[in-house]
């Protein structure tokens, strides 16, 4: 039986059971059906859920990559390949990895770059970053095209033959439908961690630009938590919007609220490649959202939803208004797209070629 390792700088958390926990678990469950077995690094232990079935070695207090260095230092580590998730790409610790271990480096790029793009300084690190350490790491993979893009852009145009990209998925079988979609005065959720990335504050300062009658009866359903909790509570007290917005804390179950609503609203300045939009479309829910990362990728305006330019509050008041009045609607069932091209059955099917081809 031949043996991989898998980084994961992800916190595992009973209350937040989401996409990648359910990755996770189906990529090892198919590494095992492959006589392959899986020695996972998290920053912390879990039995929820699939964990309970995985071999999972933490060290609270150190670093997922201090921790492997330690470990594969310390034990007879014979790694075919050595997979890292929301991992910092092109470090010192791939270089001292390489030292340590003859293993393909595969590194999995979900981060999010800022709207504005990174400082000049922080751009010329990272280009000194990728001429130093980039050849540590063999496949580079992007979850999405704009992902894919933004790594020749930090860390050098000479890595194209190294990178590719694999979408994220969601497990369609599990998302409850939306039946029936209401065309005027629709109900709108957020589905979101709580920080001041996420937009969440343009969205309460465009409900505030509306008419008076649709904010008496406009309604959104906030479901996360975060440290921006107060200051948004604060702008909606400030804005009199209270009877607008409602804050539903954590739900481990989302797949089963979507098709409870009618639009998902995420009007984030920086993304990747959002799994919530992934659900809400297979929930047959449409998205309003911003036109950073990977949004567009999935959503095209007009079709299964709407985009906006991130932080154009004005635009995203009258895409409100439209909506609301019912002068804007979508039609068509959007779960079709995310059944075909975005299923998480797919991207275990893609992540495990890695395994095969390099």
């Amino acid at each position: 039986m031949s043996r991989i390792a898998v980084l994961c700088n992800y916190q595992l958390l009973p209350e937040r059971v989401g996409g990648m926990d359910y990755f996770f678990w189906d990529f090892d469950k198919k590494c095992k059906e492959n006589n392959i077995a899986v020695d996972w690094f998290f920053p912390n232990e879990s039995k929820q859920g699939g964990y309970a079935d995985l071999t999972i070695y933490s060290e609270e207090n150190i670093s997922v990559e201090n921790y492997f260095l330690h470990f594969i230092k310390n034990n007879n580590s014979d790694y075919t390949h050595i997979i890292t998730h929301f991992v910092e790409l092109c470090t010192p610790f791939f270089a001292e990895t390489k030292k340590r271990v003859t293993a393909k480096i595969i590194v999995i790029d979900h981060n999010p770059r800022p709207l504005n793009g990174y400082p000049f300084k922080k751009k010329i690190q990272k280009k000194l970053k990728g001429l130093l350490f980039s050849k540590y790491i063999d496949v580079f993979v992007g979850v999405s095209n704009y992902t894919v893009k933004e790594i020749l852009k930090d860390f050098g145009s000479h890595l194209k033959p190294k990178v590719q990209t694999i979408y994220n998925g969601v497990i369609i079988d599990t998302i409850l439908v939306r039946q029936k979609r209401n065309i005027a005065k629709p109900t709108f959720l957020v589905a979101s961690h709580l920080r001041e990335s996420k937009g969440i504050q343009d969205l309460i300062t465009a409900v505030n630009l509306l008419d008076s009658e649709i904010k008496n009866e406009i309604k959104i359903d906030i479901y996360g938590e975060g440290p921006y909790k107060k200051e948004l509570l604060e702008m909606i007290q400030c804005f009199k919007l209270e009877s607008c917005f409602a804050f539903m804390g954590s739900k481990p179950n989302l797949n089963e609220i979507f098709c409870q609503y009618d639009y998902l609203l995420q009007p984030t300045h920086m993304e990747c490649f959002s799994l919530s939009i992934l659900e809400s479309l297979a929930a047959n829910v449409p998205v309003i959202t911003t036109n950073v990362g990977g949004n567009e990728e999935v959503v095209s305006d007009g079709q299964n939803g709407y985009i906006f330019k991130a932080k154009n509050i004005t635009n995203l008041a009258k895409i409100l208004e439209d909506i609301h009045l019912g002068h804007k609607k979508i039609s068509i069932n959007t779960r079709e797209l995310i059944a075909n091209s975005f299923s998480l059955q797919k991207m275990v099917k893609n992540h495990f070629k890695l395994l095969t081809k390099h």
